[in-house]
């Protein structure tokens, strides 16, 4: 988490300093993203919420994405981080969307991604959406890195 800070204090200074909000939902970063964002003093100021969409129950029960809505979307990929960013912010009503989606490891997903592959997705006044591969297996430093780099994709898109 130490390593998440500096970012996320940056993006919390950011969104404090414009009044704007976001909400966040991901997958394989666990409520990591979330985590280091609440652990900024005044986060109150600019979190809305976030969900931990780990299977097709989170994603349908706490965005309330529909099986319609999926058509021709697949998981851990950029229309669905896009998606998802699209639809935390506006199911909670923040000004950003940010959003996760993909393999931590130590194997990777039913997709046929591997291990440290990630979509990555901001949504709000403009919107980003890129795609990590790790290359690493470790699924606790994947983690670490799929939320730095969401952090990186957040900076450029509040700058």
């Amino acid at each position: 988490m130490d390593t998440l800070l500096p970012a996320s204090r940056m993006i919390g200074a950011r969104l404090k300093a414009r009044g704007e909000t976001v909400a966040v939902a991901e997958s394989s970063a666990a409520g990591l993203i979330s985590a280091a964002l609440l652990a900024v003093p005044g986060a109150s100021a600019y979190f809305v919420g976030g969900a931990v969409t780990y299977t097709k129950a989170a994603r349908s029960g706490l965005l309330g994405i529909t099986d319609a809505q999926m058509e021709g979307i697949r998981s851990s990929s950029e229309p669905y981080a896009l998606l998802l960013a699209r639809t935390v912010r506006a199911r909670l009503g923040a000004d950003w969307g940010f959003a996760e989606t993909g393999a931590s490891g130590p194997t990777g997903n039913r997709y046929g991604d591997a291990a440290g592959h990630t979509c990555l997705a901001i949504s709000g006044p403009v919107e980003r959406v890129i795609t990590l591969e790790t290359g690493s297996s470790d699924r606790e430093a994947n983690m670490r890195a799929f939320a730095q780099a969401l952090f990186r994709l957040a900076a450029e898109a509040l700058a």
